[in-house]
């Protein structure tokens, strides 16, 4: 338990300091956001900071923190180090400067800053990655939900039925205005997730000695032997660092009023959804005592493990209000997955969003083909943990890609003596676990271990090489200059 309070004091820590040095690296100012500027009436719509912080927590904060660190803490409490250093270090900065760029560019995707600042090549590969991304996250964000529900209600409501329920949802969420339907439903939500997750970690706490909380170990608890390096790292995902989140920050930051709001929306709603996945990670082995047991639960399905802490933990009337906010949880990132590769795509194609007709024509295939993907989970016994799989590489590699392109942001505006190393350093550690993982897990090239290791550091390494490569040239151009005023940025 000692460990868990350390984890939780040192998440704010991290908010209260480092928050603050990536503030000050991007150097936020008063010039007007999407917000004001375009203020669209449908994606650009000016929020207030509370509402826009929730939104952006449950847009960000789906299964990713609970399911990721329910099957991260199958490696033990190795996980709590991950979730707490990679979300100050990598997630919460990846966030921020996801948010903040995108702002200064009215509202861009990150696939269309990929090709401001990486070239053409690099956005047309954005584009494409964002998009698969997007449908496969919105795809797990109907099943996860509707196989909670299907366990709470009567029996003719099963999964296929909550499945296209939650599908009608998206549908309208996709279409309307922000502040028409997730504007009014996010805070409502955000209050019933914070509950939730109060309840379940007060519940482990003062369980009388029923519980206990593993402390601090590195050791690899893993039953399967699986290596930490970097499968832990993959299977985490959201808790950590989550490069689904580069596709969300900029529907936020067509929201936010000020670019000083940035640091509590953005950092900030990071940092309280690796609260959720500690909280989740220490009852999930404390529930069931040790790591087989979890990974034994987990065959089952991360859904049924979910329903088993919150009953067992809360009760009956505990664990519905644990699981209904859980349910909302991925239900709310799923909406705005179908609602960000609506405007990715709205950016290709070149479409006006202010017309419903313009909507619907995007809208109707992303959730046509997210329907096809729910029913091969649903009838396929592995299919969930297939999508999942590569769902969570894929987010991984996305945000090696966004943390790159902050980099490049960074030296372009002249960030070149220590603040460019801000995301630089969390880009390499990711390219590091992206290249890896597809090297050696089943579902990449499945490569003798030892290989993927050496080819993994080295593409980090190289990748590392362009980025000084290109602070040196920048340092250059910018020898015996000042740095660019915030005018020119």
């Amino acid at each position: 338990m000692i460990s868990l309070l350390i984890s939780f004091t040192v998440l704010l820590v991290g908010y209260l300091i480092y928050s603050r040095v990536a503030e000050k690296i991007f150097a936020p100012d008063d010039r007007k956001t999407p917000a004001i500027a375009i203020n669209d009436g449908v994606d650009c719509v000016p929020m207030k900071p509370w509402k826009a912080f929730l939104v952006q927590l449950l847009n960000i904060a789906g299964t990713g923190p609970i399911f990721g660190a329910l099957m991260g803490a199958v490696f033990g409490p190795v996980v709590f180090l991950w979730i707490v250093f990679g979300s100050i270090l990598g997630g919460a900065v990846h966030d921020y400067m996801s948010g903040m760029i995108s702002s200064r560019h009215g509202g861009a995707s990150i696939a269309e800053l990929s090709g401001t600042y990486l070239g053409k090549v690099a956005k047309w590969v954005m584009r494409i990655f964002s998009v698969v991304l997007l449908v496969l996250c919105g795809t797990v964000f109907v099943t996860s939900p509707a196989g909670l529900l299907d366990k709470l209600t009567p029996d003719w409501m099963n999964g296929t039925f909550w499945a296209v329920v939650i599908l009608a949802y998206y549908l309208l969420a996709t279409l309307l205005p922000i502040d028409k339907l997730i504007g009014k439903l996010y805070p409502v939500f955000g209050v019933l997730l914070i509950v939730m997750a109060a309840a379940v970690i007060g519940g482990i706490l003062f369980s009388g000695g029923k519980f206990t909380i593993p402390e601090l170990s590195l050791q690899n608890l893993h039953p399967d032997g699986t290596p930490v390096w970097p499968y832990m790292f993959i299977t985490v995902a959201c808790g950590a660092v989550s490069g689904f989140h580069a596709t969300q920050s900029p529907m936020i930051a067509k929201c936010i009023r000020s670019e000083k709001e940035g640091r509590k929306i953005f950092y900030g709603a990071m940092i309280s959804e690796s609260v959720i996945a500690l909280v989740w990670a220490a009852a999930g082995v404390a529930f069931y005592g040790t790591t087989q047991l979890l990974n034994d639960a987990l065959a089952n399905g991360a859904s049924n493990v979910v329903y088993e802490i919150s009953t067992g933990v809360l009760g009956v009337f505990g664990g519905v209000l644990a699981v209904a906010g859980v349910v909302a949880c991925p239900i709310t990132s799923g909406d705005t997955a179908f609602r960000s590769a609506r405007l990715i795509l709205a950016e290709i194609f070149k479409l006006d969003q202010k017309s419903v007709k313009n909507r619907l024509l995007l809208t109707i295939p992303l959730l046509g083909v997210g329907g096809l993907l729910t029913w091969f989970a649903i009838v396929n016994d592995n299919g969930f943990q297939t999508i999942w799989r590569y769902f969570s590489w894929s987010n991984q590699t996305l945000a090696m890609i966004a943390l790159w392109v902050s980099t490049a942001y960074l030296l372009k505006k002249g960030k070149y003596r220590f603040g460019s190393l801000l995301t630089a350093f969390p880009a390499t550690f990711m390219t590091g676990v992206s290249v890896t993982y597809i090297l050696m897990a089943k579902e990449g090239l499945q490569l003798n271990r030892t290989v993927s290791y050496l080819v993994g550091a080295a593409a980090a390494a190289a990748l590392f090489a362009v980025y000084l490569a290109a602070l040196i040239r920048r340092q250059r151009t910018f020898r015996g200059r000042s740095f660019l005023t915030n005018a020119d940025q």
